[in-house]
C-alpha cells in the first residue's frame, strides 16, 4: 500500500502534501473497503433465486462495464457458459437482464407493451440527437404510424430511380475522391474502405432519401453538423442521460441548426407547391397524416429527416466497409460475383447492361448471400435493450439454470431492469452454424437453407405501418423482430447491393494487411483502424 501511495503522491498536484497525501490515502482505502464489501455480499448473502444470477464483478455500481464493453460477445458467450440463457450484469448502477438464444430475443422483441418498452431505455440518447416528438420521444402509437409515413417513402417505385442515382454517385465519386486517383495511371490504389464507404453511403441516401437539396448542401459546414450531432451518439449518453460535456453542447447546437436546415427546405417547398415532384422522402412525408386527421407537423418532418439520416448512416456504412473486407478476404468470392453479374446482365457482345433494382433484387442469388452473411458476422448493433416497466417471468425453457432441472422455479425478471437482446449471439454460434466464424456466403444458396429454423412462420402482424412477422425465434435476425423491426431493410439491400455490384463491375481488391477487429467503443460495431484494401482495375 505504501508504494502504490507513494506513486500517487508523485503525480499529485499536492505531492509533498501531509494534506494532498491523506486526500489520496482516503480515496484508496474507500476504493478498497467498497471492493470487498461488494465481493463479501456477492458470496455471502443468499442470491433469490426466482430471479436471474447476477454476473460477479468487483466494483460496485461499474459492474461489468469494462468486460462488456471491451468485447460483448466474448462476455456473453462466457457469460452464457457459466449461468445459462439468461443472467443480469452490472452496467453504471443499472441492472441489465440478458436473455440469449433464439428464446431470449422472442422474449425481448415480442414483449408486452405492459411490460417493456424501447422508447423508455433509448429516448435519453436518440430525442437530444433525433429532436422532439418523433422516434422514441413519443408514445409507442405514434411511432408505429410514423413508420407507416416511412414506410410510404419506402416504395418500389422509388427503389427504381435510386437504384441509378447510386450508381451515379458512386462513379463521381471514384472519379473524384483522391484515394482511387492512383488507378487513372493504371496503379493500384490503397483506400481505407470504411472511410471511403462512408462518403459513399451519405452521399447515396441524400441523393436518394434526403433529396436534391441536402445533397447539394453536402459541404464543409454540413459535414461538420454531421459530426457534432454524431457525437451525442456515446454509450456514456445511454448510462449518463444530460452530462454536461463538450461533446453534447456540441451536439444540441447543430440539432438547432439541422433542424432549422431542413424546415427551410419544407418551407420552401410548400410555397412553391413542390409536393410530389421528387422521389424522395420529405416528399412521402408532407403528404402524410395521422389517423386523428391530424397533419403531420413541419417540426416533425425535419426531426423524422434527421434520425433517418443519423441511424442510417451509421448502420449502412459499418455493413458496407464489413461485406468489402470481407470480400477483400476472399478474392475467388467476388470473381463469382462478376460472373454472376456477366451471366444475368451480359448484352450478348461482350458488354454489360446498367444495373436495376427488379434483377438485382430476384436474379442475383450469390450477391443477396453475401450482404446476407456479412449481417450474420457483423450486424450493425450488438445489444438491443427495452425498460422493464412490470415483472416479466421468463418460460422455463429458457430460464432452466445452467446445470439445473428443467422443472426448476422460472425466473422473473424484475420492474426497473433493463432486458437486453443480443441477437447476434445467434448468428455465430458454433452449436447452430457449421463453421460459424467462416465467411461462407454459399452456405446461404443451399435449397434446404443454411440452418434449421431460420423461417420462423410466425403470424403476420400489422403494428400500424403494415404486416410484419412476429417471429423472433430464430438464429438469424439482423434487423430485429415484431413492432421494432428495422423499416429500412430493403432500402439496405438495395443501397448495399448496388455499391457492392458496382464495386465488382470495375475492381478487384484485397486485404493490404490482416483482417480488421471489431471496434465496439460506439454503438455500432465499425471495423478498426487500419482498413485498407488494395484495389486494382478489372482487366475486362
Amino acid at each position: 500500500m505504501s508504494v502504490i501511495l507513494s506513486a500517487i503522491a508523485e503525480h499529485n498536484p499536492l505531492a509533498g502534501s501531509p494534506l494532498g497525501v491523506q486526500i489520496f490515502a482516503g480515496v484508496v482505502a474507500f476504493v478498497i473497503v467498497s471492493i470487498v464489501i461488494n465481493v463479501s455480499l456477492q458470496l455471502l448473502l443468499p442470491q433469490d433465486k426466482s430471479h436471474p444470477p447476477v454476473v460477479f464483478h468487483y466494483v460496485p455500481i461499474i459492474g461489468s462495464a469494462v468486460t462488456y464493453g471491451m468485447d460483448p460477445y466474448r462476455f456473453f458467450f462466457d457469460c452464457r457458459a457459466k449461468y445459462g440463457d439468461v443472467f443480469t450484469f452490472i452496467l453504471f448502477g443499472r441492472r441489465m437482464t440478458v436473455a440469449l438464444g433464439p428464446k431470449g430475443s422472442n422474449l425481448v422483441f415480442n414483449g408486452r407493451l405492459s411490460q417493456v418498452s424501447a422508447e423508455e431505455a433509448y429516448t435519453s440518447l436518440t430525442t437530444p440527437v433525433f429532436g422532439k416528438d418523433v422516434v422514441y420521444d413519443v408514445p409507442n402509437a405514434v411511432l408505429m404510424e410514423q413508420k407507416r409515413f416511412v414506410k410510404f417513402g419506402l416504395s418500389i417505385e422509388n427503389f427504381r430511380v435510386y437504384v441509378n442515382q447510386i450508381s451515379e454517385e458512386l462513379k463521381d465519386f471514384i472519379a473524384t475522391d483522391v484515394s482511387f486517383a492512383p488507378l487513372k495511371q493504371g496503379k493500384p490504389a490503397v483506400v481505407d474502405i470504411f472511410k471511403a464507404v462512408s462518403e459513399i453511403t451519405i452521399l447515396t441516401a441524400s441523393r436518394t432519401l434526403q433529396g436534391n437539396e441536402v445533397r447539394e448542401n453536402l459541404d464543409k459546414s454540413f459535414a461538420q453538423l454531421y459530426h457534432d450531432l454524431d457525437s451525442g451518439f456515446t454509450p456514456i449518453n445511454f448510462v449518463l442521460p444530460g452530462i454536461p460535456l463538450p461533446n453534447n453542447f456540441r451536439r444540441d447546437r447543430a440539432q438547432r441548426q439541422m433542424s432549422e436546415f431542413y424546415l427551410n427546405i419544407i418551407k420552401k417547398r410548400r410555397s412553391k407547391g413542390i409536393v410530389g415532384a421528387e422521389h424522395d422522402m420529405i416528399t412521402a412525408l408532407m403528404e402524410q397524416t395521422y389517423k386523428n386527421g391530424r397533419h403531420i407537423t413541419d417540426t416533425e418532418i425535419a426531426h423524422m429527416m434527421i434520425a433517418l439520416l443519423m441511424a442510417g448512416q451509421h448502420t449502412s456504412s459499418a455493413t458496407g466497409s464489413w461485406a468489402l473486407l470481407r470480400l477483400a478476404s476472399r478474392p475467388e468470392v467476388i470473381k463469382d460475383l462478376y460472373e454472376e453479374q456477366l451471366r444475368v446482365y451480359g448484352d450478348g457482345a461482350g458488354g454489360i447492361q446498367p444495373l436495376d433494382y427488379d434483377t438485382q433484387k430476384s436474379e442475383l442469388p450469390l450477391l443477396d448471400a453475401v450482404i446476407k452473411e456479412t449481417l450474420r458476422l457483423h450486424p450493425p448493433i450488438h445489444s438491443i435493450m427495452r425498460k422493464v416497466k412490470s415483472d416479466i417471468p421468463v418460460p422455463a425453457s429458457l430460464a432452466t439454470p445452467k446445470g439445473a432441472k428443467a422443472d426448476n422455479q422460472p425466473y422473473v425478471i424484475p420492474k426497473g431492469h433493463y432486458v437486453l437482446a443480443a441477437p447476434g449471439v445467434s448468428q455465430v454460434d458454433p452449436v447452430v452454424w457449421n463453421d460459424a466464424s467462416r465467411f461462407d456466403p454459399y452456405r446461404w444458396l443451399d435449397a434446404a437453407g443454411p440452418v434449421e429454423g431460420l423461417n420462423d412462420a410466425a403470424d403476420q402482424v400489422d403494428f400500424g405501418w403494415g404486416m410484419v412477422s412476429t417471429g423472433a425465434s430464430s438464429p438469424y435476425l439482423p434487423f430485429g423482430a415484431g413492432r421494432h423491426r428495422c423499416i429500412g431493410e430493403q432500402f439496405a439491400y438495395m443501397q448495399l447491393g448496388t455499391i457492392i455490384a458496382t464495386f465488382v463491375r470495375r475492381f478487384e481488391w484485397r486485404l493490404e494487411g490482416k483482417f480488421p477487429d471489431p471496434d465496439y467503443t460506439s454503438m455500432v460495431v465499425l471495423p478498426k483502424a487500419p482498413c485498407n484494401i488494395v484495389i486494382t482495375e478489372r482487366q475486362v
